[in-house]
């Protein structure tokens, strides 16, 4: 199948396949996991933080920074186009008894530092306590610019907030900027990341912090289950997602553009070029066109797309420039071109 739905679908590497099978285990609950030990002190170093925790995904990575910086009463700010607020289940209220506080994000997906500030609760009794501030990079694909994390980072700090980042895609944002991951990390006080998008890993992600914030999150971590034994399985292909694949996103970035501007001769989708600056795709469908009807014609030539009236397409490591041409080709069938 060629899946366009999303860059979670992407399957291992062999490289990672090999490293799996031969990785050294342990209990990583007692500590004893040499090889997800070695991935969480390379991410340390790699990402200049005190520490890392190895998670099964990164809803739990989030949902482990939530709860580690705020307690129950507490609230965090965030985009109302969040992953962590919108698409993760509500966890960060119904486990943490922490309130979402979501603002509008603007067009770059950034959110108005004035809307920041004015949502900043005061220290009175009727009021949840604020204590968090939530981006997301990339989000929707868009990357946030980066004199805008400065000015978020020092807003929080000025307002006595800590910051966290939904880094899911930080690496699609770095590559796209030409420039290190860390170059984007530095303005958080917690970074979540997840390996198991397009940089290929079967399982998890990175939640980067201070000692003690790691301490309280992986805490947690036993209490939602997330406390995994051997592990090291995961781990050693984890590692080979930050060290080789990370560069490679360019390719989807390369082929996220050809996808649009091929779509965009299509009078029933409209795209605007100026948001496709990572790997997705987003198209305006007409009203006319019976999007599932499309979609399920596509899926019986082997060819998937999550039908909606918003169309949104991921490129990834399994999505080839000739793959994107039999898509094109399939759709101008099914369209009766």
């Amino acid at each position: 199948m060629i899946d366009f739905r999303s860059d979670t679908v992407t399957k291992p590497t062999q490289a990672m396949r090999v490293a799996m099978g031969a990785a050294q285990v342990g209990d990583d609950v007692y500590g004893d996991d040499p090889s997800i030990n070695y991935l969480e002190d390379m991410a340390a170093e790699m990402f200049e933080f005190d520490g890392a925790l190895f998670t099964p995904s990164g809803t739990q990575a989030n949902l482990l920074a939530l709860m580690a910086h705020c307690e129950r009463g507490d609230e965090y700010l965030c985009g109302q186009q969040a992953h962590n607020y919108k698409f993760e289940g509500g966890g960060a209220a119904i486990l943490g008894s922490i309130q979402p506080q979501p603002l509008n994000n603007q067009a770059d997906g950034s959110i108005l530092l004035a809307d920041i500030e004015a949502a900043i609760k005061p220290d009175d009794i009727h009021f949840a306590r604020t204590r968090l501030l939530s981006l997301e990079n990339t989000i929707s694909g868009k990357v946030v610019p980066q004199t805008y994390l400065a000015q978020a980072q020092e807003l929080a700090f000025n307002k006595g907030l800590k910051i966290h980042l939904d880094g899911a895609r930080v690496a699609n944002a770095a590559v796209a900027q030409n420039l290190p991951m860390t170059a984007i990390t530095q303005y958080f006080d917690s970074v979540s990341i997840c390996l198991s998008k397009g940089l290929c890993a079967p399982v998890g992600a990175l939640l980067l912090a201070d000692k003690r914030l790691l301490s309280k999150a992986r805490r947690w971590r036993k209490v939602l289950g997330g406390g995994m034994r051997q592990a090291g399985i995961l781990a050693a292909a984890a590692q080979l997602a930050l060290t080789e694949q990370v560069e490679r996103l360019a390719e989807d970035h390369d082929n996220a553009g050809y996808l649009a501007s091929q779509l965009s001769t299509f009078s029933e989708f409209e795209v605007d070029m100026s948001l496709v600056q990572t790997n997705m795709v987003f198209a305006s469908v007409t009203a006319e066109l019976d999007i599932n009807a499309v979609a399920n014609a596509l899926k019986q030539k082997g060819i998937l797309i999550s039908a909606s009236k918003t169309l949104r397409l991921v490129t990834h490591a399994d999505i080839s420039r000739s793959d994107i041409d039999s898509f094109i080709r399939a759709l101008k069938v099914v369209l009766q071109r």
